[in-house]
């Protein structure tokens, strides 16, 4: 600025002089000047526009400041209705929870309460019930104890040879009393070669009776039990499973010598054995048994084996009755196609009667509805005054012709 000053400051005829040079070129003091000046003016343009930019801006500035606070003063009005709204709403909503919490509550005591009282009532009678049960075992405990000494008692029977063997023909006589008529059978018979079989069934159609033995070996059955049971371990029960198929064959070739005889028994005897779990332990370790007792015509059966056959045999025997009392049947039969035709032709007559009466009633019916009907048209009859009288009789008198003199009457249909 100093400089610019001294060169305002400088004379007129310094102006032209020349300051200083730039190569060949000479500039002198007052174009210096000059150039000084368009500069000074330039910046003080320059420094004008930016104050009214800036003058501008800031007015800008507090426009939009003014309006965000009238929106931001909207706003935080508008919130604090709406804040306003959800306290009331919050507070209606908590009075409504409090309420229904404290119904809830209410109804879950006294769910609870008749729950806990219907639990107490249950367990009672679970108790109860389970003090019958209780009773029910203590019972059936007593039971069983007497059994096991019904069980003790049949093992001591069982030790016994004879007692076993009449253990054996009493449950045989059971089964066959049971399944068969008085008379299909005799226990204990002699036969014609001296022998005494424990039961005899007698056959339909003067067929051989059937021969049935119930003296089954249970010594040797019992030997390999024990044997199974105690210290001998395999050669023990070898030597009773030796024994009990020695026994059991000696047994097949009595039954086989002394009860087959020809035209007095049949072909084939049956051996009873007691109890089933023998007869399922002959069949699976003793299949050479078997097949000997086939071969010489007898047959091992159990309990169930022998009342089956009982039923077979009951069932012949019945066909058996049957077909002796066929010709009295077959005449009850011809009595009853007899009165079966009378009665056939005594519907028919009836059948008649009833067609008969039926066209009566028939009859009756159509002359009732004709009655009827005439009832309705006489109903139904509509008579005038004199004058429609007179006029109705001209016309009946024009329609009858000269030697009509009917009464036309009007009838109105309803």
């Amino acid at each position: 600025m100093n400089d610019a000053a001294s060169l305002f400051s400088m004379p007129v005829a310094r102006l032209g002089a020349t300051v200083f040079s730039l190569g060949h070129v000479a500039i002198a003091a007052g174009a210096l000047v000059l150039a000084l000046l368009v500069l000074l003016a330039f910046v003080m343009w320059r420094a004008g526009r930016a104050r009214a930019a800036a003058q501008a801006e800031a007015a800008r500035l507090a426009r939009e400041a003014e309006a965000r606070m009238a929106e931001l003063t909207r706003a935080q009005a508008e919130l604090s209705g709406r804040m306003g709204t959800i306290a009331e709403v919050f507070g209606a909503r908590q009075a409504e929870l409090t309420k229904a919490l404290s119904e809830r509550l209410d109804g879950m005591s006294s769910r609870l309460g008749q729950s806990i009282s219907e639990q107490t009532r249950a367990t009672h009678e679970n108790l109860a019930r389970l003090q019958e049960r209780l009773a029910v075992i203590d019972t059936a405990q007593n039971n069983i104890q007497s059994l096991a000494g019904q069980v003790v008692q049949l093992q001591q029977i069982l030790s016994d040879k004879q007692t076993r063997g009449a253990f054996g023909q009493s449950r045989m006589e059971a089964i066959i009393a049971d399944g068969l008529p008085h008379g299909a059978y005799e226990f204990q018979p002699t036969l014609s070669n001296g022998s005494r079989p424990d039961c005899l069934v007698k056959m339909p159609n003067g067929a051989p009776s059937l021969v049935i033995d119930a003296k089954f070996p249970l010594e040797a059955w019992n030997a390999i039990r024990a044997a199974s049971e105690g210290e001998g371990g395999a050669e023990a029960r070898r030597t009773a499973e030796t024994a009990f198929r020695r026994d059991v064959e000696v047994h097949i070739r009595a039954i086989s010598e002394k009860y087959l005889i020809n035209g007095e028994t049949q072909d084939t005897a049956f051996m009873f054995v007691p109890s089933e779990s023998i007869f399922a332990e002959i069949h699976e370790n003793f299949e050479a048994l078997v097949q000997k007792a086939h071969r010489a015509r007898v047959v091992i059966v159990s309990p169930s084996l022998l009342m089956l056959s009982i039923q077979v045999i009951q069932a012949v025997l019945k066909d058996a009755r049957m077909r002796e009392q066929a010709h009295l049947i077959q005449a009850e039969v011809v009595k009853l196609m007899q009165d079966v035709c009378r009665l056939d032709d005594r519907v028919r007559k009836l059948q008649s009667h009833f067609q008969a009466a039926s066209k009566d009633v028939d009859l009756i019916l159509t002359s009732t509805d004709k009655v009827t009907k005439r009832g309705a048209r006489i109903e139904a009859l509509e008579l005038g005054g004199p004058e429609s009288r007179e006029a109705d009789e001209g016309e009946a008198g024009r329609a009858a012709g000269p030697g009509g003199g009917s009464l036309r009457l009007r009838v109105v249909e309803e």
